[in-house]
């Protein structure tokens, strides 16, 4: 798959949009099931600008799988211990065992963007990591990890749309930081740093793929669809199942409900302010 995506200059509808999430979503639970008894090994990196939807398309992804075997990642700052380990130290510590799939909400990948815009790291890191990863992602994808990287793109003027949305979103205002409101004034710094890193990084065994993410909606469906066909999965059957009778109790008498503290029935209350 290649080349940038056609635009009709239409929104998907609602009803359309939740109806192909949805099959799509029973897919992902089947990919799930063939990774987990193929002892598959799998990564996701999502990377963007700030507000690029990334957070969007992991929920969604992430919504029906089974979190005993598939993990988010999302690592806090790095604490001054991990500062001085090798970079790739603490990312190589959530990497899966067999069976597993890991979705990376950021990953190694911030020595190349934020680190680099705001002076995180020093010049000659920054350098390192460029040549080291290459190097670290073929040596993964060797030892038979299957690593899929997600660049989301989106516009300025979307961006700050998706920023004043949060400032008077009350359950999403934590999401609005210091870095995030600098990174519009650094709007062609983060350009230049992207450029360079693909530059890099967009190799044959890991290559970049682009996600364009002004439509939110489109680019969850293009985001899930595409990465099923990057796992070759197959159908898993599964065992009859059979669910038992229940069993009539013998010598059990339940204690009185007027014994047990129960919370209160805010549900009620809310039925009798409405009714």
């Amino acid at each position: 798959m290649s080349g940038k995506q056609k635009k009709s200059g239409k929104r998907l509808s609602r009803r359309d949009y939740e109806l192909e999430l949805e099959r799509l979503q029973v897919e992902l639970v089947r990919m799930q099931q063939w990774i987990t008894v193929s002892g598959a090994r799998v990564v996701v990196i999502f990377e963007g600008r700030d507000a690029a939807g990334k957070g969007g398309a992991i929920k969604r992804i992430a919504q029906y799988l089974n979190p005993r075997t598939a993990r988010v990642v999302a690592l806090p700052t790095p604490s001054e211990r991990e500062r001085g380990q090798w970079y790739f130290q603490r990312y190589i510590e959530r990497l899966p065992t067999a069976g597993e799939i890991v979705l990376m909400d950021r990953s190694w990948y911030n020595r190349a963007g934020v680190e680099r815009v705001m002076d995180y790291c020093t010049a000659e890191e920054h350098e390192r990591f460029l040549h080291q990863t290459p190097i670290f992602e073929r040596m993964l994808v060797e030892d038979g990890i299957m690593l899929v990287k997600y660049w989301f793109s989106v516009s300025d003027t979307e961006q700050e749309k998706r920023f004043r949305s949060r400032l008077e979103d009350p359950m999403r205002r934590w999401k609005l930081s210091d870095t995030d409101l600098l990174s519009i004034t650094r709007w062609e710094a983060y350009s230049r740093a992207k450029d360079e890193m693909f530059a890099h990084t967009d190799i044959d065994e890991s290559p970049w793929w682009t996600i364009e993410s002004d439509d939110k909606r489109s680019s969850r469906l293009n985001t899930i669809s595409h990465l099923l066909s990057m796992i070759p999965y197959e159908h898993v059957e599964h065992e009859p199942v059979e669910i038992p009778a229940r069993p009539q109790a013998e010598g059990y008498d339940r204690p009185p409900r007027e014994l047990q503290r129960h919370v209160p029935d805010h549900a009620e209350e809310v039925r009798a302010r409405h009714a």
